[in-house]
């Protein structure tokens, strides 16, 4: 199963923050709470992720909505696996994320976008950063 990182619940909460204040500064909005519930648990526990397919349903549907509201894929239409690289210098994802991306579940995407941004290799980050900072991204083939 995959796993939702700590860092996106982290990011679902401040993004439902945005969209549904506080109405008194303490009581949390249902989307909110049902995220923060979880993330209480993840650190209580020492867990880097939360399971996909066991996140209680609202924190889930809160989280699926943050989701929605990022970039789907990480492709700047510099695709060096169509002329054969294991890995593509403009993304960073691997031949096989590619080419399934589309089967993807969310949080499996969320997983690759986490491992490129970390390695930070990829042109996106760099000698392309402007083109995936402005949005011009292909549709998926």
């Amino acid at each position: 199963m995959a796993g939702i990182h700590i860092t996106d619940i982290e990011s679902a909460i401040n993004y439902w923050r945005v969209q549904i204040p506080s109405p008194d500064g303490v009581a949390l909005p249902a989307p909110t709470r049902a995220l923060a519930e979880v993330y209480a648990l993840m650190v209580f526990h020492r867990e880097t992720q939360a399971d996909e397919m066991s996140m209680p349903t609202k924190a889930h549907e809160a989280w699926l909505a943050w989701y929605s509201s990022t970039p789907d894929t990480p492709c700047i239409a510099i695709c060096s696996t169509s002329q054969g690289d294991e890995e593509c210098k403009g993304c960073g994802r691997s031949f096989w994320e590619v080419q399934h991306w589309p089967q993807m579940s969310p949080a499996e995407k969320r997983g690759t976008w986490r491992r490129i941004t970390l390695e930070f290799k990829a042109w996106r980050f760099n000698k392309y950063a402007e083109r995936a900072a402005d949005g011009r991204v292909p549709l998926e083939q």
